[in-house]
């Protein structure tokens, strides 16, 4: 009896020690694959050194497909998701993102800058960069053509230039069609898809006056309040001043120049009449403004050529962030420029926005929207 006793207790002891002995021990991870995906990347770090590559700096580094956006420094709410497999930027109010393209004095394109050759000035003091990028970063476009009566015969190669203006462009691009005459119609939404952008450019009712100021807001609107993607676009092809908007050009240009509007590119196929010096301005107005260009071609038959060298330049430029020394919450008015110095090179000229309005963009009328054509 007192063996079997001593047994017992002999056991008992074993069991608590195994049991004591469990408790000490941490839990075991289960492995890489049984863990819930997160569906966002891991917050970029802000404290990374600042001498960087041009392809990425430390404040953006690529991370597989977004590596192709803009990234922003120590800033969370700058994360990517992803919708149908495109990669989408969420707004950082803070920072102010331009898109420069760099010119050397014999009118060539410069692509091999890095960070530290560029000075941004807004209200004519220095502002740290807070991110940097030289990559063909896709756009969310939207091709604005007249379809006023004089563009009748027009239409056919202004429509093809267009088309190969988007297959010259990065395939990730998103591109609408917006159609105007005394009106304005979404005649077909964002998409990559070139034969509904083919579609969307043969709704041809060519009509009426020009409302292009009217036309250029919306499409504004629209981008700013529809576009997946950060970087925006408008590309608009005209024969003619406007005569129709409710808007007039400062008004147009006041929208355009709204904190991180888009860039304006404009191909002005003008008619010879009294009217063609202010439609010329109104068109290098709005896109000189915005850091496009406006061409201005002789004949129809450059347009085409015109459209390849849209494409290559908004595929050529820098992307450039900064937070500004100035709170947003002042408002107003905000003058910006860029300087670019480089050993081997002369002088060298950025083209981007002139400037922008810090805060809200003012509302724009209930007339800014845009929609299809009736019964389409």
């Amino acid at each position: 009896m007192h063996r079997r006793n001593n047994f017992l207790l002999l056991v008992f002891l074993l069991i608590s020690l195994l049991f004591l002995n469990a408790q000490t021990q941490p839990a075991a991870q289960p492995p890489l694959s049984a863990q819930p995906a997160n569906p966002q990347p891991a917050p970029q770090p802000s404290s990374t050194p600042q001498n960087s590559t041009p392809q990425s700096t430390p404040e953006t580094q690529p991370t597989g497909p977004a590596s192709s956006l803009t990234g922003q420094s120590g800033s969370p709410a700058q994360s990517p998701d992803t919708d149908n497999g495109t990669f989408v930027f969420k707004k950082q109010v803070e920072e102010v993102v331009l898109h420069a393209t760099v010119i050397d004095n014999k009118q060539h394109i410069v692509t091999n800058l890095d960070k530290q050759n560029f000075t941004v000035y807004e209200d004519g003091h220095p502002q740290t960069i807070t991110s940097f990028r030289h990559e063909d970063i896709p756009v969310a476009m939207c091709i604005v053509v007249d379809n006023s009566g004089s563009m009748r015969e027009k239409r056919e190669k202004v429509n093809d230039a267009a088309l190969n203006l988007v297959r010259a462009s990065n395939p990730n691009d998103e591109v609408c069609i917006v159609n105007f005459n005394d009106e304005y119609y979404l005649d077909q939404d964002f998409t990559s898809n070139i034969n509904k952008l083919k579609q969307g450019l043969e709704k041809i009712e060519a009509r009426g006056g020009t409302a292009l100021y009217d036309a250029v807001v919306a499409s504004s609107t629209h981008l700013r309040q529809n576009a997946k993607l950060e970087k925006k676009v408008i590309i608009v092809v005209t024969d003619g001043d406007d005569n129709e908007s409710s808007e007039t050009l400062e008004q147009a240009v006041r929208r355009l120049q709204a904190e991180n509007g888009p860039t304006v590119y404009a191909i002005g196929i003008l008619e010879k009449d009294e009217h063609v010096r202010h439609a010329r301005r109104a068109l290098q107005v709005m896109c000189e403004r915005t850091g496009g260009i406006a061409f201005l071609p002789t004949t129809l038959d450059e347009v085409d050529a015109i459209s390849r060298s849209i494409a290559h330049d908004i595929r050529s430029q820098y992307t450039i962030g900064y937070k500004p020394t100035t709170p947003q919450t002042q408002g107003g008015y905000r003058e910006v420029r860029v300087d670019a110095r480089a050993p081997n090179y002369g002088k060298l000229t950025v083209r981007t926005k002139s400037g922008y309005y810090a805060g809200p963009e003012p509302a724009a009328g209930a007339s800014a929207s845009l929609s299809g054509h009736p019964g389409q």
